[in-house]
């Protein structure tokens, strides 16, 4: 059967990719960027739809949404995919403007996307989301270090929502590349070039996140690296509290209180 799908930052990279993939299946798709003349273009070639939306803007994700919703009469897939680098670190050179720009985008962009989603999902008696963090958020980034906390965050937030979610039959998963063919890559092509550092293709990238919405997995962080394939990264559990005695404390629902 097939499905209905939004994908954000739809106009080039990852988005496109993927939504070339689910078209190709039979899904229908609607693309949001803000890049309309390759966002329709794209949309256009597909035969699905393009809506303008900047993801930092809660008012245009929601409205965006459901229109998108509107359109397909339902949505069952989500890839929450926008995503900038920040272009610059700590010290002289930090940008506040640039600093709220990258947050809102790679962060906020997602929190929107989901808030937006639920609803949507709820409707449809569940579905998935896929979220685009990096492999950034599972190490240290020097030198992007607000492109690393952004991405810390999704990751940190999809590993909360996937347990919280589960009892309304929806998945959600971050996809963490490595260092991949988009346009993020650019300002380090020549540094990575050099260094001799292999690069993820498109393909393989948009081909992972398929794999990420058809699995049965959710609140995972699923790793790509060149040269292998797509898998949930394994996080190291953290030492348990301790009574004042030097017994075992107790531990705490991931889903919180009901």
């Amino acid at each position: 059967m097939s499905k209905a799908a939004l994908v954000t930052g739809g106009a080039s990279g990852f988005g496109a990719e993927v939504a070339k993939l689910l078209t190709r299946r039979g899904d229908r798709v609607v693309l949001l960027d803000v890049n309309d003349t390759d966002g329709q273009a794209l949309a256009d070639e597909l035969g699905g739809h393009f809506l303008h939306c900047d993801v930092s803007d809660y008012d245009q994700v929601m409205s965006t949404t459901a229109a998108a919703a509107e359109l397909l009469g339902g949505i069952d897939l989500f890839f929450l995919n926008a995503g900038i680098s920040s272009g610059f670190t700590f010290g002289p050179d930090f940008d506040v403007v640039k600093y709220k720009r990258a947050n809102g985008i790679n962060l906020d962009g997602v929190v929107y996307g989901v808030q937006a989603a639920l609803p949507v999902l709820q409707q449809r008696g569940g579905g998935s989301i896929v979220c685009t963090a990096s492999m950034a958020g599972l190490v240290g980034t020097a030198f992007d270090p607000v492109y690393g906390a952004n991405k810390h965050a999704v990751v940190g937030l999809v590993r909360a929502l996937g347990p919280a979610l589960q009892p309304f039959n929806i998945k959600v998963n971050a996809f963490c590349p490595g260092f991949a063919e988009t346009k993020i890559i650019v300002e380090l092509r020549e540094f990575l070039d050099g260094s001799g550092v292999p690069i993820i293709p498109v393909e393989k990238a948009g081909a992972s996140v398929i794999e990420i919405f058809d699995s049965a997995e959710t609140g995972q962080a699923w790793l790509l690296q060149a040269g292998r394939d797509v898998m949930p990264y394994k996080f190291r559990g953290i030492p348990g509290p301790l009574t004042d005695d030097g017994g075992r404390g107790g531990t705490i629902d991931p889903i919180g209180p009901s």
